[in-house]
């Protein structure tokens, strides 16, 4: 990997696109290529659903790729974003019709495109939990229903409870999110003390703080929340 020198800034400041992301992260999880949730080995877009006894439940056809997955759902702050909630002059389709939301924020709105890039924000997982996972918050639910086999991860009611050894790392990221792009609406009221305990009770470990290194190096900015913290 090719690691640039930048000076330290809060917010990703040379990535534009999501696509270039998804290109550096697969070159960056050569290190350590297994999913978040589910703790499943990958090579490539294709994950080895045997290594984590991954069952899948509907779509097989998700369950068989790798997905980036942004873990601050891009729904989540792309709301702060005026292109989001009301479109713009200039969001207009080949028909002539007028469009909003993600397509609208990402055509005309830079920070928006950084935001939806940075790195520090996207994780591997199963394509099939990605889609059931959706824009939902972290929580706590009670019970143990696993609907892919083993891997442990609870989704209903919409909201979302990880396995309790990479809770620390989504803590951390949401963190980060809310720090480098402030009054985004990153993290709620509700959640902050959740994240907090998590942040405590699951310490930053050797591959999160490797990552967050060549992260930086390709995208001009520290996780000062991570690397505080190695």
């Amino acid at each position: 990997l090719i690691l640039l020198s930048y000076e330290a800034f809060p917010q990703n400041t040379y990535i534009n696109y999501y696509s270039e992301s998804k290109f550096l992260l697969f070159e960056i999880y050569k290190e350590h290529p297994v999913t978040l949730y589910c703790g499943c080995s990958f090579k490539g877009k294709k994950p080895n659903l045997l290594s984590c006894g991954y069952i899948p439940k509907k779509n097989n056809k998700r369950a068989n790729r790798i997905e980036w997955e942004h873990l601050v759902p891009a729904n989540a702050f792309g709301q702060s974003f005026s292109e989001w909630r009301n479109g713009h002059p200039k969001c207009i389709s080949n028909k002539g019709k007028k469009f909003k939301g993600r397509r609208c924020a990402e055509k005309m709105n830079e920070e928006f495109r950084r935001m939806q890039a940075d790195m520090f924000n996207l994780y591997p997982v199963i394509g099939e939990v990605n889609e059931k996972r959706s824009n939902f918050a972290m929580a706590i639910i009670e019970g143990e229903t696993r609907e892919f086999g083993e891997c442990d991860i609870e989704i209903k009611d919409r909201k979302v409870e990880p396995r309790e050894d990479i809770r620390g790392e989504i803590a951390r990221t949401y963190m980060y999110m809310d720090s480098a792009y402030p009054g985004r609406d990153i993290i709620s009221k509700n959640n902050r003390k959740l994240l907090e305990s998590w942040d405590k009770s699951d310490p930053v470990d050797k591959w999160e703080c490797e990552r967050a290194k060549m992260i930086e190096g390709m995208q001009g900015n520290k996780n000062k929340i991570v690397m505080v913290k190695c």
